[in-house]
């Protein structure tokens, strides 16, 4: 059986752990491959080979580092469908979103590309006589990544890339459930010339993730995960003297106004909440109907949801996958057994699904929940699955106010055709991303990535203009020097009496 290892100076490194952990093919349930997990020992041997490359690379030219990254675009882009058929096999989402994730990471790729724009720095003369003040920003040494498995190719493109052009080096701790695309990464930077020990992974669970937390010579540690887990993170990190960046999970709200285009609102809804097996933080899980819309909106969203295609990721028939885990599928089927106990309508159950040909494969239907109380496991809980809940509101103020009581804060949505109140909405509600008539709002490369509450531990979001700050410190350097109309300087140079 293949054994996925660590990347440590720039090559492969065996680990000597003797513990591992499975990696499955979700849509057929074997276990295809094993990971390596990291000793203390090896993670403090992937981080002493990122300190020695920080003594040059952080040094180097912006051009230098450009190149580099121009170069890693081009294999990347060149290697993408390799790159989602990685993705597809270990996590299981259709080839489609697979390559979706990967060109999402290249934007930021393409904005690390022109770091040199970002670290430009401030210059003002004169602020007193013969004085001048310029800020600029520097790296910070070795950061650290820990990225979930819904986005394993994606979500390290949004941290590395910006870290390694503003001239830190990095270690990455990938899901232990799908860890073959981070390290195709880690290679293809490699081909592309970055430097040894600039780019390295430990593969592992969590003792690899403590000793990053603790590890004195990391400076920095973003992270993308659960709630619980980002709040441990920061915890952990801030302890030991780090920069933190955590963003945890999400229940997010959709709410479509009565003059909405109901017809496109069903679409959006069954590609938002479904899409990606509902496995992502910026999924749609409960949509707020507003007014008299409930009855014909659920009853589009069901006629939708009823003729997904479920399948292998692999098959291009296939819209959607399985879940990741067998464990995970059955926690998420169990949301939907108990939701007409605590006071749900279940209209669409996908519970017991399976898939000809692939009956031990984490395969789960979608399903529908109606009227669903706010007291409700299944609203109140991030499921993470292909379940959406719909809750029924009188009017706006009620709608905003559910939305806004939520612990969670990381994206929502808004339909409607009436400017007024999409702009009322966009000022009022409290989460980080905000779409109008757009059901993921994930922002592009070049703004930044990040929700509000429980959502985010931490002050500065992922990439974009937050990232090149969380991954750079400022310092401002304040100058005087005597004028030589003074006369105050000598050149040596030889004059005649």
């Amino acid at each position: 059986m293949r054994t996925i290892d660590h990347w440590i100076g720039g090559k492969p490194v065996e680990g000597t752990s003797g513990r591992f952990g499975p990696v499955y093919d979700p849509a057929t349930g074997a276990q295809e491959k094993q990971v390596a997990f990291a000793t203390a020992d090896e993670v403090d041997a992937a981080v002493a080979a990122a300190k020695a490359a920080f003594a040059s690379w952080g040094g180097s030219s912006l051009a230098r580092r450009t190149e580099i990254l121009f170069r890693f675009r081009g294999l990347l882009d060149a290697h993408r469908d390799e790159i989602a058929a990685l993705i597809t096999a270990e996590h299981g989402k259709v080839h489609s979103d697979a390559l979706g994730e990967v060109a999402r990471g290249l934007e930021v790729v393409e904005l690390a590309c022109g770091i040199s724009s970002q670290l430009k720095g401030e210059l003002s003369t004169q602020v007193s006589s013969r004085v001048d003040v310029a800020s600029i920003r520097q790296p910070l040494g070795v950061v650290a990544g820990i990225t979930p498995f819904n986005f394993p190719a994606m979500v390290p493109m949004w941290m590395f890339p910006l870290a390694i052009a503003c001239g830190n080096t990095f270690v990455l701790k990938p899901s232990e459930k799908d860890p073959s695309a981070s390290f195709r990464l880690a290679e293809l930077l490699a081909e592309a010339g970055l430097p040894e020990g600039v780019f390295n992974i430990v593969q592992g669970d969590k003792p690899a993730v403590d000793r990053l937390l603790e590890h004195p010579d990391v400076a920095a540690v973003s992270f993308v995960g659960s709630t619980p887990i980002a709040r441990y993170i920061q915890r952990g990190a801030v302890e030991h003297g780090k920069r933190v960046q955590a963003l945890g999970g999400a229940k997010n709200h959709m709410l479509v106004l009565p003059d909405a285009d109901l017809d496109y609102a069903a679409d959006q809804a069954i590609n938002a909440a479904y899409g990606s097996a509902g496995e992502r933080c910026m999924a749609v899980s409960v949509v707020v109907a507003v007014g008299d819309t409930g009855d014909a909106l659920v009853a589009k969203i069901a006629e939708r949801a009823k003729d997904l295609r479920i399948g292998p990721g692999s098959d291009p028939a296939s819209e959607m996958g399985p879940l990741i885990t067998r464990e995970h599928r059955d926690k998420v089927a169990a949301y939907v057994a108990g939701a007409a106990e605590q006071g749900a309508e279940v209209v669409v159950d996908g519970t017991d699904h399976s898939v000809p040909g692939h009956e031990d494969g984490f395969f789960l239907g979608v399903s529908l929940l109606d009227k669903v109380p706010v007291t409700a496991d299944a609203y109140r809980d991030e499921i993470f699955g292909p379940v959406l809940c719909v809750v029924r509101a009188e009017t706006y103020d009620e709608a905003i106010e559910l939305v806004n009581s939520s612990r969670w804060g990381n994206g929502t949505a808004i339909f409607t055709r009436d400017g007024g109140a999409a702009r009322r909405f966009q000022l009022e509600v409290e989460a980080g991303m905000v779409g109008v008539n757009v059901p993921i709002p994930v922002p592009v490369g070049y703004h930044s990535f990040g929700g509000w509450k429980d959502s985010l531990f931490g002050d500065l979001h992922v990439y974009g203009n937050d990232g090149v700050a969380f991954y750079t410190r400022g310092k401002v350097i304040t100058t005087r020097w005597p004028d030589p109309a003074d006369g105050g300087i000598n050149l040596g140079f030889p004059h005649n009496s």
